[in-house]
């Protein structure tokens, strides 16, 4: 093992900066990969880098969620390269050395002598050797697995690792024959959650069901929206969810209708809904809750309406997360309600027995413009295919997903039902699919109109 000539190199990094999952979990997790991989194979994988806010300042770093599912490393500039059936080792870590001068200003690094300790590589070298280092490593494998087309400089990186191999050919070295994207492999393992990464999903969703609870208690008329997006991260936080998933939506009355609104600067009216989509990330993994409630408590007759449907669309989808159906199915459920209700709400015309023809022409979607869901795990809209094939996905147990349907009548559709207008829903929830059908993670978040009533008004 190459050694790590920091003045601190005999001193390993703190156990405070161990992963938060069992290092044996990790260990699996490579192993799966590396078999997948093959002895012909070899992968490499890169952390996230560091992003400049402005001036000196950073945004708090996150490490990328491939990079974490195998080896649970918090820290940048790091590589890890898997090489299956080495004798002197499977698992080679190169990262930052220890610096105890920059470890005053920005905390303690592992070091090379930590990521053999605390992270499970078998040799780790100082990052600065990695062009001397890794093509060795990779030499004589006829498959070089990488994510391709991800980072620009890792494929400039990779074509001159290639182009040093290719000119030892008379010495008898070969260079990899053909790239491999490693997601392929990486991304269809992560779609299936094992038994851990389920416990923490349901951690994160529990958290974030409690701080829409407070919220709700919180939310009244006069507030501003960014303060129930502060009150909301901070119950994240102190239910140990420190950081969010995504930045949180707060939309009330007509803001609503925008799917992805992000200011979160209006105050809050009486009479008016609110919806909020937040959810925290623990210990890397996402949780992804939507909830929408009057600001004053009490839903009005033509909010009431439209609730009901949107609920009665998620039950339909929700019925169909079982074992076996197609990933569409909870889709098509959800837009048969919602056609049939906005037919019978009178948003659509044709009377019910238009409804399949208004579902061909998509008539619906001036009102429900997104899908019913994405897959979920340590990205919020997490790694799988969809389709397989041609075909649409079928559902399998640990595959962790959001059903979450809505209805957005835009002030300015004047078509609409003056009533309805401007009034936005969506209600979504987190599930894994489960041997015997599913279980929702989110489930304590009140979602009913007479829990929501009961919960503000208490």
């Amino acid at each position: 093992m190459a050694s790590d000539k920091s003045p601190a190199s005999t001193t390993a990094a703190s156990p405070a900066l161990t992963p938060p999952i069992p290092p044996a979990e990790y260990q699996r997790r490579r192993h799966r990969l590396l078999a997948a991989i093959g002895r012909e194979g070899v992968a490499i994988l890169t952390t996230a880098p560091e992003q400049v806010r402005n001036g000196h300042t950073h945004y708090p770093y996150r490490q990328a969620s491939d990079f974490t599912y195998l080896t649970g490393f918090p820290e940048p500039e790091a590589l890890l390269v898997l090489i299956p059936g080495r004798k002197e080792g499977e698992v080679v870590f190169f990262c930052r050395p220890r610096d105890p001068e920059k470890e005053v200003w920005e905390g303690a690094r592992a070091g090379v002598e930590g990521a053999v300790k605390f992270y499970g590589a078998d040799q780790a070298y100082p990052f600065h050797a990695l062009d001397e280092e890794l093509p060795r490593l990779i030499a004589d494998r006829d498959q070089l697995h990488y994510p391709l087309a991800r980072d620009a400089d890792l494929d400039l990186k990779v074509m001159g690792w290639i182009q040093q191999l290719r000119a030892q050919a008379r010495a008898g070295v070969s260079a990899p024959r053909a790239l491999v994207s490693l997601e392929a492999l990486l991304h269809e393992q992560r779609l299936i959650k094992d038994k851990t990464e389920i416990k923490l999903m349901r951690r994160a969703a529990r958290v974030s069901a409690a701080a829409h609870r407070r919220v709700m208690r919180f939310c009244q008329p006069g507030r501003w929206e960014f303060e129930l997006e502060a009150e909301f991260t901070r119950a994240c936080a102190e239910g140990g969810a420190r950081f969010q998933a995504y930045p949180p939506i707060v939309g009330g009355g007509a803001n609503a209708c925008v799917l992805h609104y992000a200011d979160n600067a209006e105050r809050l009216r009486d009479g008016d809904l609110v919806l909020i989509d937040a959810g925290g990330e623990l210990d890397g993994y996402a949780s992804d809750i939507t909830r929408t409630y009057p600001v004053n408590g009490r839903f009005s007759p033509p909010q009431r309406e439209m609730y009901e449907l949107v609920l009665a669309a998620q039950a339909a989808a929700i019925a169909k997360v079982v074992p076996g159906n197609r990933w569409i199915e909870p889709h098509e459920a959800a837009v048969k309600t919602l056609t049939r209700g906005l037919v019978d709400l009178g948003l659509l015309a044709g009377g019910r027995k238009a409804v399949p023809k208004l579902i061909r022409e998509e008539a619906y979607k001036p009102y429900f413009m997104h899908r019913t869901g994405h897959w979920l795990g340590m990205d919020v809209h997490d790694v799988g295919d969809y389709k397989r094939g041609g075909d649409w996905r079928r559902f399998e147990p640990g595959m962790a997903l959001t059903v979450e349907p809505g209805l957005y009548v835009a002030p300015t559709r004047q078509e609409a039902p003056k009533r309805f207008r401007g009034i936005g829903i969506r209600i979504e929830d987190d599930l894994v699919v489960t041997a015997e059908g599913h279980e929702i993670l989110s489930r304590d978040a009140p979602k009913s109109v007479a829990e929501i009533e009961a919960w503000m008004g208490g």
